[in-house]
């Protein structure tokens, strides 16, 4: 049995096979760029050249590609987009357009002059990883689900903040299952707001591949998935409480897990975190003290404690005796390095990149229960330590 797990951030896209014939260290694995520096590097190639570009395919991740198109417009150049391509940017379009991006209707958009250099967004493109994993020999015909993350803000009503209503849907997820993989849907179940989530399945749906369109696809929020795929490190799924956090490339969210559940979380944006502020923010998480306007009013999304009572960082009065009770994975995560908290970097099967991966398999046997099984027997006997308290 195969599945496909595909972990898209704003770097790199991480890609990992699993195949039940195999212990989990020998799985197929990529890292490649990820599809929004894909864009950014042709937005660039065209500014170069002094074309016209023409943005056409679904909701996708901005943030480099945007800042691409923007300097494609800055250069004296036009760039027109499709409503939907265009809220890879924002998903109010009068917003999109005071970038000075030109959002036309998909009739205006098979008449524009051949001239003007064509790209299209999505953030899930089987076809291409499917030719990737070929070219190496290794071939999809056994898939049993294909599971992708990305990150979605979901798409808030016209005045309300972002933020906030990022926030407001954790919370939600949280109180209707409260466990990580809460954040994982079968491609049929995904929420109306979050936009991008079912971009993935647009695209999904969208592909000529005969494989893909009979084959299960489930989608999940990427922080959430890193941190589920963190606590199949032997040394974090060992402990009955635990506070993990991914650091981001935009975004850092940490979660405290203890045997009743999520205890509490916070997230916020990384560029306007410095070790000592996120020290601050970890040690008042975990003391339960942490409360939603310590971050929102500091530009980030929020906090909420459901268990006040304290987690304990370290079992002993001597934090250099390997005890933890901090545990980082993400790619920032060496913002962290030095901390007063000692933190544990966490090494999932070996590989840290691949950890929202292995958090998007474990949600697939939650999501897919008729895969459960073989799933989690493949994730517990490859090193891990039996089905972590905060997963049962």
């Amino acid at each position: 049995m195969q599945i496909l797990t595909i972990d898209v951030g704003t770097g790199t896209q991480d890609i990992f096979l699993y195949d039940s014939r195999f212990d989990l260290e020998n799985g197929f694995k990529l890292v490649v760029p990820s599809p929004t520096m894909i864009v950014h590097r042709h937005l660039r190639e065209a500014t170069r050249a002094g074309d016209a570009v023409l943005l056409t395919g679904v909701t996708m991740g901005g943030g480099p590609s945007q800042w691409a198109a923007e300097d494609h417009i800055r250069a004296g150049l036009t760039v027109f987009a499709t409503p939907d391509a265009a809220r890879s940017f924002n998903d109010e379009l009068e917003v999109v357009k005071s970038m000075g991006i030109q959002v036309i209707s998909e009739d205006e958009a098979e008449e524009l002059p051949d001239s003007v250099r064509r790209l299209e967004l999505l953030d899930f493109d089987f076809n291409a990883v499917s030719r990737a994993l070929g070219q190496f020999g290794a071939s999809l015909e056994d898939l049993a689900a294909v599971a992708v993350a990305v990150f979605d803000h979901g798409n808030a009503p016209a005045g309300c903040s972002d933020r906030q209503f990022r926030f407001a849907y954790i919370d939600e997820r949280i109180h209707a299952e409260n466990r990580l993989s809460a954040f994982a849907y079968r491609a049929e179940n995904i929420p109306p707001i979050m936009t991008r989530l079912e971009a993935v399945a647009q695209s999904a749906r969208g592909t000529q591949d005969s494989l893909l369109t009979s084959t299960p696809l489930v989608v999940m929020d990427t922080a959430p998935a890193a941190v589920l795929g963190a606590t199949f490190d032997p040394q974090v799924g060992s402990r009955k409480r635990v506070l993990i956090v991914n650091v981001g490339n935009f975004h850092t969210l940490a979660f405290r897990l203890g045997p009743s559940g999520i205890e509490g979380v916070f997230e916020h944006h990384t560029g306007l975190l410095d070790l000592p502020k996120l020290d601050s923010l970890l040690m008042a998480l975990a003391d339960g003290t942490l409360t939603h306007g310590d971050v929102f009013t500091d530009h980030g999304h929020g906090a909420l404690i459901y268990n006040h009572d304290p987690l304990t960082l370290f079992d002993s009065t001597d934090p250099c005796d390997g005890s933890f009770g901090v545990v980082v994975t993400g790619p920032r995560r060496s913002l962290l390095r030095g901390s007063s908290l000692y933190p544990y970097f966490a090494v999932p099967f070996g590989d840290m990149m691949l950890t929202g991966c292995f958090g998007l398999l474990a949600a697939v046997g939650d999501v897919l229960p008729e895969l459960g099984e073989t799933i989690h027997a493949s994730m517990l006997g490859a090193g891990g330590s039996g089905t972590p308290p905060w997963e049962t």
